[in-house]
């Protein structure tokens, strides 16, 4: 039992780090600052916990385990959030929702997701995406005083309940044709014969989908990502992403691993239809984190069609997608945190317009990090695309290959329109000046391994396809 806890190190530190730091916010007044500190100190010890964890442990009964994929997936969720909320300090003050909650909110968030990413059993998995949500749905609206806030929230809330609805009544069903909850022992029981369960797949496929942003269960996505501060904008486009990836690859490689061929099919509907959709959507987007809401859906697309293939090559292909995603966007949002005129955040792409000649600083970090979003060589962004592709090439999924080079050729062009908009237009007025150390911090650590990335790809692809494999 006791070896059973230290296996359990990891979660029972965060949540027992919830609950004191959110003792301390409740009886020191004026705690953020404190509270915030605290997070990043928390975050930064778990990194290192994860980092010492070693070997593969199915524990409770085999509910929960402990693997190398899980692990390089926590790992990639706290980087994130400890970035996300370093790089977003000042936006949070200077827009009143430095409340001592806000970063617990955001502990609790990433305790759902490490249960979701280690679960190999039907209910811990719902239990941690419900947290997850929960956590999520209040991220959305906490700032209260902001009307485009609080209807993102309602939406959010509405249109995931619904999700959720049917992602367990999937659950349910998948349980009832089979007999039981554990990954292992429906990857026993399910075989091609078993129309039930199949017809369970397709609804936890659905209810997944929702939560990744995959066509035609977006519909939140834009409303949510212009309408929530921009600080809550880039945690909602990275980290649960990473998260709803891994679980994604976690089912396909477990419970569905006998029904191939009926999963690949709608995986492929949803990687073409995100990947046509992303591309063709963005193109009229004024506001730039509707822009990048799109492109997320886009991206989501390439990262499933890695997923579609089925094969281990494939799943690393994936995680290393996302993982590139998540530190292109974190740089894309860096440079959204320092659009600020006149003491005012903005958010439209034509004021962008000629600040190439008063930021240039901001102005090439705009184009490091938009021409990897379009994946033009020799920026990481291409390598994540090159071995998506390469894996489906080899699978002999032609179709999907050439659709999603088709896409990523639509998309380079509102990528280039705003690269044309910064260095060729005329400029109307400069940003405010913002020597903040943590957001260019953030930026600089992006664009860097973006420039990088072609010096070491096959290090990452090998560590990942090592963890996946096992």
């Amino acid at each position: 039992m006791i070896e059973n806890f230290q296996i359990l190190y990891p979660e029972i530190f965060l949540s027992l780090s919830i609950l004191i730091i959110l003792m301390v916010g409740v009886f020191i007044k004026k705690s953020y600052n404190l509270v915030t500190n605290l997070t990043f100190l928390i975050l930064l010890i778990l990194i290192a916990i994860l980092f010492n964890e070693k070997g593969n442990t199915l524990i409770f009964s085999d509910v929960f385990i402990r693997d190398s994929f899980s692990n390089i997936i926590k790992i990639l969720i706290l980087i994130s959030s400890l970035l996300i909320l370093y790089s977003s300090q000042i936006f949070i003050k200077e827009n009143n929702i430095n409340k001592f909650e806000y970063p617990i909110i955001f502990l609790i968030a990433i305790l759902g997701m490490f249960f979701m990413v280690s679960a190999n059993d039907l209910i811990l998995f719902y239990l941690g995406l419900e947290l997850q949500s929960l956590a999520l749905y209040i991220l959305t609206a906490i700032d209260r005083d902001n009307l485009r806030a609080t209807e993102s929230g309602i939406k959010f809330f509405i249109l995931s309940a619904l999700s959720s609805g049917l992602l367990l009544y999937g659950c349910s069903l998948l349980y009832g044709f089979t007999g039981s909850t554990n990954f292992e022992i429906i990857n026993n029981e399910l075989t091609s014969e078993n129309i039930g369960a199949v017809f369970a797949m397709v609804f936890i496929l659905v209810g997944l989908a929702f939560k990744v942003s995959a066509v035609p269960f977006h519909m939140w996505t834009p409303d949510v990502f212009e309408g929530s501060p921009s600080s809550i904008t880039s945690f909602f486009a990275i980290v649960p992403k990473i998260a709803g990836i891994a679980v994604f690859i976690r089912f396909m490689q477990v419970p569905f691993e006998n029904i191939l061929i009926e999963w690949q099919s709608i995986v492929i509907f949803l990687s073409i239809a995100s990947m046509i959709l992303g591309a063709v959507a963005a193109i009229g987007q004024k506001n730039i984190k509707r822009l990048i809401a799109y492109s997320s859906i886009g991206h989501i697309g390439y990262a499933l069609a890695g997923i579609a293939t089925g094969t281990l090559s494939g799943y690393s292909s994936s995680i290393l997608y996302i993982a590139i995603y998540a530190v292109m966007n974190l740089g894309i949002f860096g440079c959204i945190f320092l659009m600020k005129k006149d003491g005012k955040y903005t958010e439209e792409i034509n004021d962008l317009s000629g600040i190439s000649t008063k930021h240039p600083l901001i102005s090439i970090s705009f184009l490091i990090i938009l021409f990897s979003l379009a994946g033009i060589p020799p920026l990481g962004g291409f390598f994540a695309k090159f071995y998506v592709f390469m894996s489906v090439v080899e699978s002999e999924m032609y179709t999907l290959a050439i659709i999603g080079l088709l896409t990523t050729v639509i998309s380079a062009f509102y990528y280039l329109k705003i690269i044309k908009i910064i260095y060729f237009d005329e400029i109307v007025k400069p940003f405010d000046e913002n020597k903040n150390f943590s957001i260019s911090g953030t930026i600089f650590i992006s664009c860097i391994f973006l420039i990088t990335f072609f010096l070491y790809p096959s290090i990452f692809n090998d560590l990942i396809l090592t963890a996946v494999s096992k």
